[in-house]
């Protein structure tokens, strides 16, 4: 299942998908709202395909929850279940449902949260900037379209605003987490603002 850096689809997020960067853009909004409450800086909206809608959105909330998997693509996840209208559209048609939903991340999805969109069965991801230590859509492991795994695959592809997702995370990471264990705190470091 290790995957090459190079498996990943890049969108240049200076291309004219104008609604595509429009829901990212929202997505980068969460994910600064996150880094202003000491989160780590992750955001993301579901997008319902036959309407157009955003139906779930989400950032992380695993310092405030004290809950590891309170990734912001659970908590969109979530969202979306709460609402009696598409809770009743999943009862009736789960994989039918989540076929037409398009989930934007800011990050590539952590493997865990990979796997739980293909079980889901869900229509396609984008996400900004890959995840090189956890990515499971195709920085580290190939979660989306490993054919070795049950469920179905699924689209994915990464570049929309990269570089605001690599600078708002690169923010969070230079100053000290204040949940961090006292040995892991980071002290004197500068921001990089240079990309690769």
């Amino acid at each position: 299942m290790e995957q090459e850096q190079d498996d990943i689809s890049i969108i240049d997020s200076n291309g004219t998908d104008t609604v595509h960067h429009k829901h990212m853009k929202v997505a980068l909004d969460l994910a600064l709202e996150a880094h202003s409450v000491g989160e780590v800086p992750v955001g993301c909206v579901f997008v319902y395909e036959p309407t157009g809608a955003i139906i779930g959105r989400g950032r992380n909330k695993t310092n405030e929850s004290l809950n590891g998997t309170r990734h912001a693509e659970f908590e969109g996840i979530d969202m979306i279940l709460a609402q009696e209208e598409y809770f009743k559209k999943i009862q009736d048609s789960p994989r039918s449902f989540w076929k037409d939903v398009t989930l934007y991340v800011t990050i590539e999805p952590c493997v865990m949260c990979a796997s739980a969109l293909r079980q889901l069965g869900i229509g396609h991801v984008y996400f900004g900037a890959g995840n090189d230590r956890f990515g499971g859509n195709g920085s580290v492991f190939n979660i989306h379209t490993d054919t070795e795994l049950p469920h179905s695959p699924y689209p994915s592809e990464g570049g929309y605003y990269r570089g605001e997702a690599i600078i708002v995370l690169r923010k969070f990471y230079v100053g000290e987490n204040m949940h961090a264990p006292e040995p892991k705190k980071k002290k004197h470091r500068v921001l990089k603002e240079d990309l690769p």
